[in-house]
């Protein structure tokens, strides 16, 4: 899908990017337990858990900036809301240690700053086993004057940047920084600079977009063209042909190119017809094959991070879905924790598979 020169070249691009990001920014912090220290909590009886070491990390929106900026891209400037509380502080000293423009996050005493609480204990064969998550997040929409600095912002990054990334994190609708305003102002921007790249991914609601350049994966095409799965039982893997169909039809549904994700077995590429509405060319893009133990945690976010960076980069669509398996089958193979990819290590792979 790529050759190992188009792919240098690709990637020597990516420290000359700015790129805009909107979504809900989490702070993913880690409690690592040591189950050799023991104590009784005095007034429940209960064992206190001792913790002996916190790592602090940017999520969600945040997976995606530690991905790009592990690839060497120049930098990243997002359009979030954060509480004023020490969660925000903490995340902030995290993206500091990045190439990061703080400058348009908006913090609203009234939020939270969403964050995943994360206990690690001991696996009995080694590494880190995470125990259950404990969520701080929002239950209501943000507030109109909130809401109104929001878009101001989101319209300022966009026009300042090469390419904005659309992350709806959220399952609920409102409750995040991605709503129903800010899905009409997207439509805006997009259709006043066609030419620009706005890529989007949206956990519970991706069918509702109509702009841009969508990431579904296969099972929420399927949905979004009315297939039912049963409560507390996987949906089958469809076949390839199944997945390419469903892919199709969502991006005639959307109106819009797409990446739909199939993990391991790669992705599928549906681009623009002649018209330059969607449900022209569709290519599979395969993914690359990894050994051993995997974590698929952030894989769709650090492919996200890899597509994006490529065709800001120059890369054609399908040169940049390899771009992003290739990012996502480094990263599934770091455990108890968020993986990254660097350049160097894409070269590796690409000639581990290909040489």
């Amino acid at each position: 899908m790529i050759t190992l020169e188009r792919l240098q070249t690709v990637l020597a691009q990516f420290s000359k990017l700015s790129i805009g990001l909107v979504g809900d920014l989490f702070l993913d912090r880690y409690l690592e337990l040591d189950d050799d220290l023991h104590e009784l909590s005095i007034e429940t009886g209960l064992e206190a858990y001792q913790i002996t070491r916190i790592r602090n990390s940017p999520g969600a929106l945040g997976t995606i900036m530690n991905n790009l900026a592990a690839l060497g891209v120049g930098r990243m400037t997002p359009v979030t809301v954060l509480g004023d509380d020490g969660q925000a502080y903490d995340l902030s000293r995290a993206l500091a240690s990045m190439p990061v423009d703080q400058s348009h996050i908006i913090r609203d005493p009234a939020r939270l700053t969403p964050t995943y609480t994360k206990p690690l204990r001991r696996a009995p064969k080694g590494g880190w086993a995470e125990l259950n998550r404990l969520d701080l997040r929002n239950c209501a929409p943000l507030g109109a004057e909130t809401e109104a600095k929001l878009l101001a912002e989101l319209t300022a990054v966009f026009d300042a940047t090469d390419g904005l990334i659309v992350l709806d994190q959220v399952n609920e609708e409102g409750w995040g920084v991605i709503g129903p305003a800010v899905d009409e102002h997207l439509a805006k921007l997009a259709a006043r600079s066609p030419d620009k790249l706005m890529f989007i991914d949206s956990r519970a609601h991706i069918a509702q977009f109509r702009c841009g350049t969508l990431k579904p994966n296969v099972h929420e095409c399927l949905a979004a063209l009315g297939a039912k799965s049963k409560q507390g039982v996987p949906d089958a893997v469809p076949t390839i042909e199944a997945s390419t169909e469903a892919a199709r039809r969502f991006a005639e549904l959307t109106g819009c190119p797409l990446y739909c994700t199939m993990s391991e077995r790669g992705m599928l590429v549906v681009e623009a017809d002649a018209t330059g509405g969607a449900g022209g060319k569709t290519t599979v893009a395969a993914g690359y094959q990894v050994h051993g133990p995997i974590d698929p945690v952030g894989a769709g976010d650090s492919a996200t991070a890899g597509i994006v960076s490529a065709l800001l980069a120059g890369a054609t669509r399908v040169e940049a879905a390899a771009v992003g398996n290739l990012t996502a089958s480094i990263t599934v193979q770091q455990l108890g924790t968020t993986g990254t990819a660097t350049p160097a290590q894409l070269v590796a792979r690409w000639q581990e598979t290909h040489g």
